[in-house]
């Protein structure tokens, strides 16, 4: 697998393939059209390859960004971006990815159009839903991935703890061990 799925939500972890997007060069991962068919494939957004065109991937960027702005809004309290609001509904009123009854079980099979349009919704259904109030972004200073928070007294930090976690208290424990312990990251002043 080339892409990494934390939150266990295709418009969330659609939202991560730009890593670090704080950092001056953040990371790029759907850079070409196979790396967006990836995408869908490892999401469980479809079962194949779409067949994506570099067109797909300048939509695939749009709709990403307008998510992000859409959820970044939320978390800090400010009005919704209208214009990102129209891009993410736009692509939401496509047919979505299509299940199909085979031989071997349920199939999904969609256009490019089609596995944006399922990822869309599922940003309406988040955005538009009580899970908005879920909404927080990992602690890790050098993440900006999202998630929803259902832990109990909603106190979870990271996007996961396979990796940020671990990173985070791993850098916690050095930073005792010399003797200066750092902020938890729910109190590091951003």
């Amino acid at each position: 697998m080339e892409h990494a799925f934390p939150c266990g939500n295709p418009a969330l972890d659609f939202v991560g393939t730009l890593r670090a997007r704080r950092n001056a060069e953040p990371l790029e991962k759907l850079g070409s059209p196979r790396n967006l068919d990836a995408w869908f494939r490892e999401s469980g957004v479809t079962d194949t390859d779409p067949g994506s065109r570099p067109q797909d991937v300048t939509a695939a960027i749009e709709l990403r960004e307008a998510i992000y702005a859409l959820v970044a809004a939320r978390l800090t309290h400010h009005e919704p971006d209208l214009r990102a609001m129209d891009v993410v509904n736009e692509f939401a009123a496509h047919p979505s990815t299509v299940p199909q009854l085979a031989p071997e079980g349920r199939r999904l099979e969609a256009t490019p159009a089609q596995a944006l349009s399922s990822v869309a919704r599922e940003a309406v259904e988040i955005l538009g839903g009580p899970d908005a109030d879920l909404l927080k972004e990992c602690g890790r200073p050098e993440c900006t991935q999202v998630y929803l928070d259902r832990s109990r007294g909603s106190r979870r930090e990271w996007c996961a703890m396979a990796t940020c976690g671990n990173k985070m208290k791993a850098a916690a424990y050095r930073a005792r061990q010399r003797g200066n312990p750092p902020l938890s990251p729910s109190r590091q002043v951003g």
